[in-house]
């Protein structure tokens, strides 16, 4: 007879619920606990993850916890290359050892990276995080995820680590490639939208890094955070509130750092308070790798690994990653603590179909898997194309033509680096196996641009060329391994590998240069602007990043991406995120000006676009009421192109300082040449809500002013309005979004 647990007609909780009370303290640890097999390494060269040489090794083996069950499996494709169909074979059998292991018949959860796709040998790669946010395309992102997602649970994932919804806050700091941008509201709607697009295809979507991680003091990997309780809750945490709520994401990695002393993995604060009783988050919360041994080694506010085990579980962590460490070596676990995480695994485990009987396939014949397919290359290709950024063209040398003798120069020309970030397979287990071939092909620029251009000359010398290209950027790497990634710090924003000399030579031949950026952050390009005929920005464009960037240089791609962060002038005064208030911005008080050289949301195109003056339906609206606005925007060029409508708040007046403008909503707009689009923007006053001094987050009644934008520099209109009514104290039922529709 079968057991209630077994029952697939119950719901999860109730069937989890009756397997934990049959589980021994033992089996239920084991629920928690994971295993990273192949993760042995000699030395800290060649870690993926901070630590990875230490704790393996101190960490518990898969025959000593098969017995008992097991929790999680670890990046059973991300950790060495493995051929698709060996990979997905390898997974079912030992799926199947695990669940003969133990009297249950429990299967694990097998995790993965899938921050620039499914991170796996010959997998596709798609832009880096900071390219979707250039996009300002959530539709396109969903797609993305889905596919992406799909491709990993036919081959038995279940779970994605992605994705990263860390607000930037200084451009300095490495993992700046993996954010999507330094705006809250563009990372939460594209954020949101990456996690709508995983769950629709089975994957539990993994929200990273909560909280405060890229706050860091001095932008330095797993610094502390100096972050007051207002920025906390008005910058950092609404993208993360926005995917658990409207993306329906079911888990949470707790980050790194500490936020005013307060370690992120032992602070029931925000695991406990902000994300299950104030956001209603019922998912599993999963440690970033080792980060209960950082509590003891790094944080020093455990004095073994059984305390680190204690103090996460009683703040609301429910599972040690990457390997079982801290909490095998925790003998008697609060008994109510080690229940409620193995209730949450459980239930997640159902919901994922493992509590069934035969649910995970068997090992199969060994035929070919592509993970690499057409559907997935376009959309990697689409993504790539909206990413590319036009910052300049005062020259009009771009789009360049077809007859021209063109010089391509610089270090990333020639070099696939250029285009992957560092969470890539390429980058982050390929470059420790350079005897394998990448398994995917990734054209350079230069390649790409001597197929894109076929009736040009390409020359040596930019003092011959009728146009140059100097090609600058980045090389990911981690820990010291890149000039971006994780661990790939950097004290200023001055181009690395000695590429501004480069410029500087190439600027005085006297040839017009565009300057093309591949990397993972924005650096200082004050230096060569007023000098260059053009500039193009991409942000780690992924596989199909030569093609897209070589398209848009042409014109065959009509460039239509816009900055999800500023580029900054000079490479020691790093701009403020441009949300900062007035007095962060420039004025008399500082000889430093930290305005942007280029602002966020702005990108130029090939084409030229006239805005209307809009209407507004009711310009007076009380503190729980809303207001549309219309605006036509018209095609005025000889081009199609997209225009990115942007919509800014600013608040004259509040109780507590404010930013001077932040974004609440945006929309994509293509057009042909001569045509025109209505685009309708649903403002709804949930928007103007901030926290107050006193921690309450409120509605005020007054004056306000919406600016619709090209970007947050060049305002087209600005258009009043004034809430009535009384203060209004708003939660996490308020209204998140400004809903944008072009007709």
């Amino acid at each position: 007879m079968a057991h209630p647990w077994q029952d697939a007609t119950l719901p999860a909780h109730v069937r989890a619920a009756d397997l934990l009370a049959r589980m021994t303290p033992e089996e239920k640890t084991a629920q928690l606990s994971s295993v990273w097999l192949g993760a042995d390494i000699d030395t800290d060269t060649a870690a993926v993850a901070p630590g990875q040489h230490a704790y393996v090794a101190r960490s518990a083996a898969l025959d000593a916890l098969l017995p008992h069950g097991l929790g999680h499996l670890t990046r059973p494709f991300g950790t060495v290359p493995v051929e698709p169909a060996e990979g997905a074979a390898r997974l079912a059998e030992l799926q199947s050892r695990i669940r003969a292991g133990n009297r249950f018949g429990v299967p694990a959860i097998a995790h993965e990276e899938c921050l620039t796709g499914f991170s796996a040998w010959q997998a596709t790669v798609f832009p880096t995080p900071l390219a979707w946010g250039a996009t300002f395309d959530p539709a396109l992102v969903t797609e993305m995820a889905q596919a992406i997602g799909a491709s990993m649970r036919a081959v038995g994932i279940h779970q994605g680590l992605a994705p990263v919804l860390d607000v930037v806050r200084d451009p300095r700091w490495g993992r700046t490639e993996e954010s999507i941008g330094e705006d809250p509201y563009l990372v939460g709607t594209i954020g949101t939208a990456y996690v709508r697009g995983l769950e629709a295809a089975g994957i539990v979507a993994t929200l990273k890094h909560f909280a405060g991680y890229s706050a860091s003091r001095g932008a330095r990997n797993h610094a502390p955070a100096p972050l007051g309780p207002r920025e906390l809750a008005d910058v950092i945490l609404p993208p993360f509130e926005m995917a658990v709520r409207d993306g329906g994401a079911r888990s949470v990695m707790p980050a790194y750092n500490d936020i005013d002393g307060l370690a992120a993995h032992a602070h029931p604060g925000l695991l406990t308070q902000v994300l299950r009783e104030d956001w209603g988050f019922t998912g599993t919360t999963v440690a970033d790798y080792f980060g209960l041994s950082f509590l003891e080694s790094a944080h020093k506010i455990a004095d073994s690994p059984a305390e680190a085990a204690r103090l996460a579980l009683a703040a609301g962590v429910d599972v040690e990653l990457p390997t079982a460490r801290c909490l095998t070596e925790a003998d008697h676990l609060p008994e109510d603590l080690l229940d409620r995480a193995a209730l949450r695994v459980l239930t997640q485990k159902c919901e994922l179909g493992l509590l069934d009987p035969d649910r995970e396939p068997a090992a199969g014949d060994d035929a070919p898997i592509d993970l690499n397919p057409p559907h997935l290359r376009d959309l990697a290709r689409k993504a790539a194309q909206e990413s590319v950024v036009l910052l300049a063209n005062d020259s009009g040398v771009l789009p360049l033509d077809d007859d021209l003798r063109i010089a391509v120069v610089g270090p990333l020309a020639d070099e696939q680096a250029a285009m992957l970030g560092c969470y890539t397979f390429p980058r982050h287990v390929g470059v420790n196996h350079p005897e394998l071939p990448a398994g995917i092909d990734v054209p350079t620029l230069n390649e790409a641009l001597h197929a894109e251009l076929t009736g040009a000359v390409f020359v040596d010398d930019p003092a011959v060329a009728d146009v140059c290209l100097a090609v600058v950027g980045d090389r990911s790497g981690l820990f010291g391994r890149g000039s971006s990634g994780e661990g790939c710090d950097v004290e200023e924003l001055e181009l690395p590998y000695d590429q501004g000399e480069l410029l500087d030579g190439v600027l005085g031949s006297g040839t017009p240069t565009v300057i093309v950026v591949l990397s993972g952050r924005p650096y200082a390009l004050g230096r060569w602007a007023d000098r260059a005929a053009a500039v193009v920005q991409a942000f780690f464009p992924g596989q199909e990043g030569g093609g897209a960037v070589a398209g848009v240089l042409s014109g065959r791609v009509e460039p239509s991406g816009r900055l999800p962060l500023g580029v900054p002038r000079t490479p020691g005064g790093q701009p403020a995120p441009y949300l900062a208030p007035p007095l962060g911005l420039h004025g008399d008080p500082s000889n430093v000006d930290p305005t942007a050289l280029y602002p966020f949301g702005h990108g130029l195109s090939y084409t030229t676009f006239a805005w209307d003056t809009p209407q507004c339906d009711t310009p007076e609206l009380p503190t729980d009421g809303e207001t549309t606005l219309r605006l036509t925007v018209r095609n005025t060029g000889d081009r199609p192109g997209t225009e990115v409508v942007q919509l800014y708040l600013h608040d004259p007046v509040g109780t507590v300082a404010r930013p001077e403008i932040r974004l609440v909503g945006y929309a994509r707009v293509p057009l042909d040449a001569g045509a025109s689009a209505e685009v309708h923007a649903t403002f709804p006053a949930d928007l103007a809500a901030y926290t107050g001094a006193d921690g309450r987050r409120v509605v005020e009644p007054g004056s306000l002013e919406l600016r619709v934008a090209a970007s947050s520099a060049h305002v087209h209109h600005a258009v009043p309005l004034t809430l009535t009514g009384p203060v209004r104290e708003v939660g996490h039922g308020r209204r998140m979004r400004c809903e944008l529709r072009v007709k």
